[in-house]
């Protein structure tokens, strides 16, 4: 009898319209799901399965997620059809190609989890439901089940503030604006690109509901932003709290941190607590990072503070999970230390590069996670800048390494941690395939079934192209601890000796710049063949755009070479043959409206309900890309350019003219004038405050506009 109704259950689970998979079917093509038979089974493992019945295609999971991977597979690897960011419709042949043998995939590794606060203001911090609901598509697709909910987090605080007696306007000074809710989130600062109107909370507030809603639909375990003892810097003084000295953050004003030993401490998280299960639940996962990115304060005791902030969770839901970023100093030690098991979930941020869980490494903790269970995640791009980047070789060495190395046993799962998305499709393809892959494989393998997923055809020249990739520029090797792509040189502020656009991106040459440049030139050969793929498409002006920006550094380090040898005519030519190249690369991109400085502005535009919020919206837009924040921050702080766009629009308005500026300046040097020291940030902070129109639909067609620039460039 129990089996019986068990499996009535799952038959009435998977009715039409009530299974998200079967709905998702429907958004990537209409009529899509009665191509396929989904069905949910029972396993202690977390798998997918593909099989065939008729000419329908049979894809079997334990859950709703497991089964989107498995028709994010089939659709890949024997349909030749890749959902990605760019694209998340597609049109199915009639006839399905079949399953001719059952294939099963599984895993051990059962919590696979998404975003890092910082995705959330350098990617999507304008998005609507529409781009929300892709977004959770693409989410289940690729197997997450545990991702990161921090939309309507400034809604709670908004509660908690006027709770503690703050007034409306002091409340639009502590938090910040829509493009930097992410750092107020991770206790880095407060009130910078604010305040926010009434209307931003209400939309919040809806927009996280629906999200909160879809996400348990498909079974995902949002993990809500908790309570770790976030309080306004003037909190000693207003409500007479006992507080740690954090200091500033990239010289803007920071939170202060509220001692756990203050008898507030319990009652400022209570109310925070309540405050978001009012608006939005509980969670079985709660995310906090206490001192994220600052010295200890003095005096604190770590044990006792870790303690505060679990029991404070605890209290809420007795089996919450506290999921906490590996990230410069944290996890503290001593912290984790005082913590039981089971209760911490780690994320071991940057496990491509820098993993901190025992393998070898610059930040190598001793010992480990100290028993705590933890997720192997890549953090693949800081900032979301533009720029191919990958660290194919580590990236699957190092996880593969945790199924042998003893210091890994407490690993529970995997996890994209971008500061930015929608960028580098292939790598996060890779790492989303990881945990379902049993055997270690090579990146030359893999590529060759990434190109027919990709584009559905097997093609010599793209095969070619995407070989010279990962063994190049999709490849950094270990010792590299740059922090993402490859910066392009246009973004930089002018110098005579420039290399790095933000100063501390590590950056350092692993390829060799023509390797892109052949890559672009096998792409463009295979344009006769796959004009109208849209993938082929963005891949392509992606491929060539870097080309340009890497010959761009070669031109530039000629130009000053012109300079600084007083070669006039050698200075001339390559200094006009950069600005054509910047003025090349910005009709490029274009060409897609992914590369467009109009979509972002776009998107700002549309989450505003009246002329004022609208201003608003656009110069957090703006001055997110540049300058990031004040006078003091962007220059001492060095966070200019940290979140730098290689876009159309803002490549030919904001760094042209910096350019132009520097090298009038450098002409005067040739007639005996002095070479005057420029203000950037006076030259900068202007475009920020500008509200001219930028088109958001692209101004030409990629393939053709692609290969007239190339040839322009390189022929």
């Amino acid at each position: 009898m129990k089996n019986l109704l068990t499996t009535l259950f799952l038959i009435i689970s998977l009715c039409a319209y009530s299974n998200p998979v079967h709905d998702m079917l429907e958004r990537i093509d209409e009529g899509a799901s009665s191509k396929f038979v989904l069905k949910l089974s029972r396993s202690d493992k977390d798998f997918f399965e593909l099989d065939q019945k008729g000419k329908k295609i049979v894809v079997r999971g334990n859950s709703y997620v497991n089964i989107a991977t498995g028709v994010n597979w089939y659709l890949k690897y024997y349909a030749g059809i890749h959902l990605s960011w760019n694209c998340m419709h597609a049109d199915l042949p009639e006839n399905l190609p079949p399953v001719k043998t059952k294939e099963r995939h599984e895993t051990p590794l059962q919590l696979r989890y998404d975003f890092n606060y910082c995705t959330f203001s350098y990617s999507m911090p304008f998005w609507d439901w529409d781009r929300w609901e892709a977004e959770i598509d693409w989410m289940a697709l690729h197997g997450v089940n545990l991702p990161l909910a921090a939309v309507g987090a400034e809604c709670v605080w908004k509660a908690v503030l006027e709770r503690l007696g703050y007034s409306q306007d002091e409340i639009g000074r502590i938090i910040a604006g829509p493009a930097f809710l992410a750092w107020f989130e991770m206790n880095n600062i407060e009130g910078w690109g604010g305040p926010l109107p009434d209307s931003w909370y209400a939309r919040a507030e809806s927009l996280q509901k629906k999200i909160l809603a879809r996400m348990k639909e498909w079974g995902m375990e949002p993990v809500l932003p908790g309570y770790s003892g976030m309080v306004p810097h003037d909190a000693a003084g207003c409500l007479g709290l006992d507080l740690a000295e954090v200091g500033p953050w990239n010289a803007l004003q920071r939170p202060a941190f509220l001692m756990p030993t203050d008898p507030h401490f319990a009652e400022i998280a209570a109310i925070y607590y309540e405050e978001q299960q009012r608006l939005f639940g509980k969670a079985d996962y709660y995310s906090m990072d206490p001192f994220h990115e600052s010295s200890t304060g003095a005096g604190v005791d770590l044990a006792a503070a870790g303690q505060a902030v679990m029991a404070a969770m605890k209290r809420v839901n007795p089996k919450a999970v506290w999921v906490l970023q590996a990230w410069s100093q944290n996890p503290r030690d001593e912290m984790i230390e005082a913590l039981g098991k089971g209760d911490l979930l780690i994320l071991d941020l940057f496990s491509e590069c820098r993993p901190m869980w025992g393998m070898e490494s610059i930040w190598r903790k001793e010992q480990g996670y100290r028993g705590h269970e933890w997720l192997f995640c890549m953090l693949e791009n800081f900032g979301g800048r533009v720029g191919l980047h990958g660290r194919m070789d580590q990236l699957i060495e190092n996880f593969y390494l945790t199924k042998s190395h003893p210091m890994a046993k407490d690993i529970r799962g995997t996890g994209f941690s971008m500061e930015g998305g929608q960028n580098n499709p292939v790598m996060f393809e890779l790492m989303s395939e990881l945990p379902w892959r049993k055997e270690i494989f090579s990146k030359e393998d893999w590529i060759k079934e990434y190109c027919f997923a990709r584009y559905g055809v097997l093609d010599a020249d793209i095969e070619a192209a995407w070989a010279i990739l990962a063994q190049g520029i999709y490849n950094c090797p270990r010792g590299n601890n740059q922090q993402g792509c490859h910066e392009s040189i246009f973004c930089a502020r002018p110098g005579t000796d420039v290399f790095w656009v933000y100063e501390r991106s590590k950056l350092s040459n692993y390829y060799d710049p023509q390797s892109t440049r052949k890559a672009a030139e096998l792409m463009l050969r295979a344009a006769s063949r796959l004009e109208g793929n849209d993938n082929y498409e963005y891949d392509l002006v992606d491929i060539v755009r870097q080309a340009l920006a890497d010959h761009a550094r070669v031109v530039y380090q000629r130009c000053m070479a012109g300079y600084k040898s007083f070669c006039r005519s050698d200075y001339q030519k390559w200094r006009d043959s950069f600005l054509n190249l910047l003025l090349c690369q910005d009709e490029l991109l274009g060409s897609r409206k992914e590369f467009m400085l109009g979509e972002w502005l776009r998107q700002a535009h549309a989450a505003a309900s009246n002329p004022d919020e609208r201003t608003l919206y656009e110069w957090n837009a703006r001055v997110q890309i540049t300058t990031w924040g004040n006078r003091d921050c962007a220059n001492d702080g060095k966070l200019h350019e940290y979140a730098h766009k290689e876009w159309n629009g803002i490549l030919k308005d904001f760094y042209l003219p910096r350019w132009e500026l520097f090298f009038k300046n450098l002409d005067a040097a040739f007639d005996g004038k002095a070479v005057e020291p420029i203000d950037w940030y006076a030259v900068e902070e202007p475009w920020s405050h500008r509200t001219d129109p930028y088109p958001c639909t692209p101004l030409g067609p990629a393939v053709s506009t692609a290969r007239r620039i190339y040839s322009k460039v390189f022929e």
